[in-house]
């Protein structure tokens, strides 16, 4: 009977061995280790992180390809439009514009004519020469800037344009002056139309312009002396007082009136602002008081006063003229009272 115990327990035993295996079996599948975490964390960054690359560069392509369509499709339209000008009819007057250039085209912006072309700062040269190479135009119409170039043999002043070889010339200013005769239109357009030095270094001259400034001019001038010789011997004497000061108050009529002319002839702008200008009766008016001695002005030219009773009549503001102050003055409610008797008191 013991000995049949022992086999029992032994063959139990050796039963429940492999029950315990399948348990550790269990926790170690159910519990990875650190390292295989790590492991799959970088092997999940790694995917996103190549998944992120392919989709940018499927973007890409995708990209190029529309604009590859895009460019193809505006080449097609423009191909189009040519297409149908050349098969729509043409006039006699289309098919002479189609030789013309395009700047050639409108007649109204270009005359064939001598031009002459003058530096704005000589500095004493007696020659000098700027750039007829390596210089470039932006064309609005093309969307890009085209390079120019002056030569002897091309019929065009723009390289993308020439045929064959070119041979270059050279811009020359002899005396600050360049004289274009009609036959150079090549030269006339780099200089008149695409050079860029053109108002930074030299400029054209313009004789239309320059007879309607004198032409202006002279109206104004007309306009000056027409005022001046039916202006008031008051209004005369305070704008002649502006040029000569207080000598006008020794001068005759006669005197005054051929100063005006004088001065209207001699800076009609400056003279018909001051004919045109409210105040300078009024400021004469004051300055004649103060010759008079009917108002005082202080030595430091600050105050205005009586000149009976040394009563203060105004203060005149800082960094003011003084007799302007004063014809401000005489046109406010307590300074008008004032104006009127200084006036009598003149007159």
């Amino acid at each position: 009977m013991a000995v049949a115990k022992k086999k029992t327990v032994a063959r139990k035993t050796v039963a429940k061995k492999p029950v315990a295996k399948k348990v550790e079996t269990k926790v170690e599948e159910t519990n990875p280790t650190e390292a295989e975490k790590e492991r799959e964390e970088k092997e999940r960054i790694e995917r996103e992180e190549k998944e992120r690359v392919e989709r940018e560069e499927r973007e890409q392509k995708a990209k190029e390809q529309e604009e590859k369509e895009r460019i193809e499709r505006e080449k097609k339209e423009r191909i189009e439009r040519e297409e149908a000008k050349f098969k729509s009819p043409i006039t006699v007057e289309d098919s002479y514009e189609m030789k013309t250039t395009e700047k050639e085209k409108n007649k109204d912006t270009w005359e064939i004519k001598d031009r002459q072309y003058y530096l704005l700062s000589n500095e004493g040269a007696i020659i000098r020469m700027i750039r007829s190479k390596g210089i470039y135009y932006f064309d609005e119409e093309a969307g890009y800037e085209r390079e120019l170039k002056l030569t002897s043999n091309q019929k065009t002043p723009f390289v993308d344009e020439f045929k064959g070889p070119a041979r270059l010339e050279h811009i020359v200013f002899r005396d600050g002056v360049l004289n274009v005769p009609k036959n150079k239109q090549i030269l006339q357009k780099l200089l008149s139309l695409y050079h860029p030095q053109k108002g930074l270094v030299y400029e054209e001259v313009n004789n239309e312009a320059e007879a309607v400034d004198e032409l202006s001019a002279i109206e104004v001038e007309l306009e000056a002396m027409n005022t001046a010789s039916q202006m008031d011997i008051d209004l005369a004497e305070a704008i002649v007082r502006t040029d000569v000061g207080s000598a006008v108050s020794k001068m005759t009529s006669k005197e005054i009136k051929r100063d005006l002319m004088l001065l209207a002839r001699k800076n009609p702008a400056l003279f018909l602002e001051l004919a045109n200008d409210e105040n300078i009766s009024i400021r004469n008016l004051g300055i004649k008081a103060v010759e008079m001695g009917i108002i005082k002005l202080s030595g430091d030219q600050r105050t205005f006063l009586w000149g009976s009773n040394s009563r203060k009549l105004i203060t005149v503001p800082f960094d003011e003229n003084p007799y302007s102050a004063l014809a401000a003055y005489f046109k406010t409610d307590d300074g008008f009272d004032v104006y009127q008797q200084v006036a009598k008191m003149i007159n």
